[in-house]
């Protein structure tokens, strides 16, 4: 009998997995490896998820390009550190809570409904050993059974790392669509308000088609992204994604929202996600300025100090909002 792996050498292969992973994307003949080894041992799938999340941690900075500097931003995150903690909870703890639950989890019935409250992130272990993280005012429903594993992605957005489980395939429905991971892998998926469900695939395959009959499927690779618009029909071609790309994209799960570009009026929007505190540019010129940087994503004040100080105008906290821009008291 082999000897039985010790948690050092898991750890090990799982982070020389994970920069195989960030080199370049898996060939077809690395991933079936992958799979292989996630399905050799319980404590494998845990292993993989915490270095995932450490490497995340460490790069989210490098993702955001050359022009980046942590200086230029250092007002946002003043404020950030007691309510990060509280926002991460889960961040401390997921080492040694996801080794324990991948362990014993097989034998649990998950619940069959999870949400997390506005600002709120939280990873949820699933019954096989799969996991689902929740974003900010995320709501999904679980149902297992003897041929499938199914979760419903009723609003928000959804980060699932899936074991391989021959016998039953890994299907999310969002509105009407349908997503199947034929083996283990990888994705995010957003479905907010009436926006078109957004799919990014980070790890293995997913097949995406509409609910119910017609229609051909897509296969989404590793780094690539397709945005579904509603209806029935096929989704379009799936675009390819950079590795900074998805880092950015996945920010979220250490607490965090990446800007490379966008204008200051969709920051706002950004942030208006995970806080009652609303941010108002109130300068029109102003809104349309690009931002880049990595910010606590439950600080928009501080958020909006920030860019004040950048751009050489106030930012004024009245009646549950944070006023920026020229002569901004007076708004």
């Amino acid at each position: 009998m082999a000897p039985r792996e010790t948690s050092g050498s898991i750890d090990a292969a799982a982070s020389a997995w994970v920069a195989r992973e960030d080199r370049a994307p898996l060939s077809t003949d690395d991933e079936a490896a992958l799979n292989l080894w996630l399905q050799e041992d319980s404590r494998h799938a845990g292993a993989l998820l915490r270095a995932r999340a450490i490497a995340l941690r460490s790069e989210s900075a490098r993702a955001l390009g050359a022009s980046y500097d942590p200086a230029d931003f250092g007002g946002a995150q003043r404020r950030a550190e007691p309510s990060r903690r509280r926002l991460l909870a889960w961040g401390g703890g997921m080492a040694a809570s996801v080794a324990a639950v991948t362990a014993t989890c097989v034998a649990l019935q998950a619940p069959k409904a999870h949400a997390t409250d506005l600002g709120e992130v939280r990873l949820v272990p699933l019954a096989d050993g799969s996991t689902v993280m929740l974003n900010t005012a995320t709501r999904v429903t679980v149902k297992y059974d003897d041929t499938h594993r199914r979760v419903r992605l009723v609003e928000g957005e959804a980060d699932f790392t899936v074991v391989v489980d021959r016998r039953r395939p890994f299907v999310v429905e969002a509105g009407e669509r349908r997503l199947v991971v034929p083996a283990g892998g990888g994705f995010r998926v957003r479905k907010l308000h009436d926006a078109p469900i957004d799919v990014l695939v980070h790890q293995g395959r997913v097949e995406v088609s509409p609910k119910g009959e017609g229609g051909q499927p897509v296969l989404l690779e590793t780094n690539t992204h397709v945005s579904l618009t509603g209806g029935r029909t096929s989704p379009s071609a799936p675009q390819p994604v950079p590795p900074s790309v998805v880092l950015r994209e996945l920010a979220w799960r250490d607490g965090k929202i990446a800007f490379e570009g966008e204008t200051l009026a969709q920051a706002a929007a950004a942030f208006a996600r995970y806080s009652d505190v609303r941010i108002v540019i109130a300068d029109p010129a102003l809104a349309r300025e690009p931002v880049t940087g990595l910010f606590a994503a439950n600080d928009p004040v501080g958020f909006g100090r920030a860019v004040a100080s950048l751009f050489g105008v106030s930012a004024v906290e009245r009646d549950g909002a944070v006023i920026v821009g020229r002569g901004a008291a007076s708004v």
